[in-house]
């Protein structure tokens, strides 16, 4: 028996139209790039913007660490100023007993060694807390350190010298404490800008 033949399939070329919209299905639009877009500079905004947050945060807890180191470092500062008070009067009462006086007398001599060891004493005490006695007697005048309280003819220093100290100055670590009440020279010669400038700040690091 012979089998009927078979007609070869034949392939139906696509239409040209359909090809086209596949394509244009597949690919990207103008209005979704531009969203694409849009949401990578929203991104980098937001990096940007957090990494702005986390620095300022940073900065704030610096800045709150050191008001807390200062307030420790400085707590002193109030009692540091009337201890001052009490060795300026050390000082006095020493000064109303001079040696001759103290050899002379037994008794004025015991006194004034007592004196001089509270003064010690006292002295310690501040030098721990970070007190330092500015070193203010023929230095040139500083107003961040010194406060005159008058001005005297002495042509033998440059003007400007401090050349009497009524009451001693103080600083606590790199603040003033207290400023030297101090005695000032005139009429002498101009003090040269350089050679005052090392010793503009008038600091002693020992009281």
């Amino acid at each position: 028996m012979n089998t009927p033949e078979t007609a070869p399939e034949t392939s139906t070329p696509a239409d040209p139209a359909s090809v086209a919209d596949a394509a244009a299905a597949s690919s990207p639009g103008p209005d979704l790039s531009a969203r694409v877009a849009e949401l990578e500079a929203l991104v980098e905004t937001l990096k940007n913007e957090k990494l702005t947050a986390l620095a300022e945060a940073e900065n704030a807890s610096k800045r709150a660490d050191r008001r807390i180191a200062d307030n420790a470092k400085y707590a002193v500062s109030n009692i540091a100023k009337a201890l001052l008070a009490v060795a300026d009067n050390l000082s006095r009462a020493l000064l109303a007993a001079p040696a001759d006086q103290r050899a002379a007398n037994d008794t004025l001599k015991n006194l004034a060694t007592g004196v001089e060891l509270t003064e010690r004493e006292l002295v310690s005490v501040l030098e721990n807390q970070g007190v330092k006695k500015i070193n203010s007697l023929n230095q040139p005048f500083d107003a961040n350190f010194h406060n005159a309280i008058q001005e005297v003819e002495n042509k033998d220093v440059p003007t400007g010298t401090v050349v009497q100290v009524f009451q001693e100055g103080y600083v606590i670590h790199d603040r003033l404490l207290r400023p030297a009440m101090v005695v000032v020279s005139k009429g002498g010669p101009k003090r040269e800008a350089a050679a005052a400038a090392p010793n503009a700040s008038g600091v002693n690091t020992t009281i």
